[in-house]
């Protein structure tokens, strides 16, 4: 079985799991507030950045430092889950397949996973936007190339934290725990930001990323901006370590 024929079967079984409708809900949940409370972004601009930029900037906050990483804990497990299920894994590990060649596709269809999840919460953004702009009498709607850049950068960042996480999801059998790490892991990620080591620490890096465009939008706002060196070698390797730690794993538990 091929590479690109294996990763298409693990998109098979994506449709018959609650994956996708879990992201689509948090999408939902995550711009609520933002259409409530549109009127106060007109307040912001004694920190220099402009009503729209900053309806964009504090929706795209919380979802880079706790609705998307906690999405993508979740729906990691639910796709560790879904082999488990009925024993699939067990008769997975019985074709002639590699084990890394079946953790690696596993991956690919995780950081698509990340993608649609991240597609979505765009799609909010521009429903709620569009929302906004009608109840506030003013164009929130940012121009889509910008949008664009952001949502690349958020995505490229989050490889790594992905990685830590299908980690986990591998090296840790039971789903609570799998989920409680996760989910712990995230939340200091709002104190290592402003610390010189953010680099070290993958959790942080979509936060980080969209912090620095915060203080790039808003004159009057001071922001660590991203430096390649040390993060770029320092991010390839805890992928390439989370990844390898997790091909070595894949399977163990159920092969005894």
């Amino acid at each position: 079985m091929s590479f690109f024929t294996l990763i298409g079967v693990e998109f098979s079984k994506i449709r018959r799991s609650k994956i996708l409708f879990i992201m689509a809900a948090a999408a939902v949940l995550l711009w609520i507030p933002s259409v409530l409370n549109a009127k106060m972004n007109f307040g912001m601009q004694a920190e220099g950045i402009s009503p729209e930029n900053n309806f964009f900037i504090q929706g795209f906050l919380g979802m880079a430092w706790f609705m998307f990483p906690a999405g993508m804990v979740v729906a990691t497990v639910l796709l560790s889950q879904t082999e488990r299920t009925n024993k699939g894994i067990l008769k997975m590990l019985s074709l002639p397949i590699s084990t890394a060649k079946l953790c690696i596709a596993k991956f690919v269809v995780l950081t698509a996973l990340a993608a649609a999840q991240i597609l979505m919460m765009t799609g909010m953004y521009y429903v709620s936007a569009a929302i906004s702009s009608g109840t506030q009498d003013y164009h929130f709607i940012l121009p889509p190339l910008f949008v664009l850049k952001e949502i690349s950068l958020i995505f490229l960042s989050a490889i790594p934290m992905i990685a830590v996480f299908w980690m986990f999801s591998v090296c840790i059998q039971t789903p609570v725990f799998s989920i409680g790490i996760g989910l712990a892991s995230i939340v200091p990620s709002v104190l290592i930001i402003s610390t010189k080591v953010w680099f070290a620490y993958p959790m942080s890096y979509p936060f980080f990323m969209i912090t620095a465009e915060y203080g790039k939008l808003a004159a009057n706002l001071d922001t660590a901006q991203v430096e390649l060196m040390p993060w770029l070698p320092v991010a390839a390797l805890i992928t390439i370590l989370c990844l390898g730690i997790s091909c070595l794993r894949f399977g163990q538990a159920e092969r005894r």
